[in-house]
């Protein structure tokens, strides 16, 4: 499912304009990466949370020069839905 999908889904569901439902989750979608990018958490009840997760500094290895290079810390966002989405996806899947 894409952006626009998503915005056509609830512009029917709504009966709200297609214009003013892209203003929304464009809104929705610009509010959360301000968020996550002041290191601050996202939290939607019954459907999950925008995390930051720190992912901590390692050795990797280029195999094609066969050097290895350190990739300092560093944070990224992820998703972790909630138990009842998880719980719905589950038995609607197949």
């Amino acid at each position: 499912m894409t952006k626009a999908d998503i915005v056509n889904e609830v512009a029917k569901a709504t009966g709200m304009e297609k214009i003013a439902v892209q203003n929304v989750v464009e809104s929705f979608m610009d509010s959360v990466k301000d968020s996550l990018s002041k290191d601050k958490n996202v939290y939607l009840r019954g459907f999950g949370s925008f995390i930051v997760k720190k992912r901590a500094k390692k050795t990797a290895r280029n195999i094609s020069r066969n050097t290895t290079l350190v990739i300092p810390e560093h944070f990224i966002p992820a998703f972790k839905p909630a138990k009842v989405f998880m719980t719905k996806v589950k038995n609607n899947v197949k």
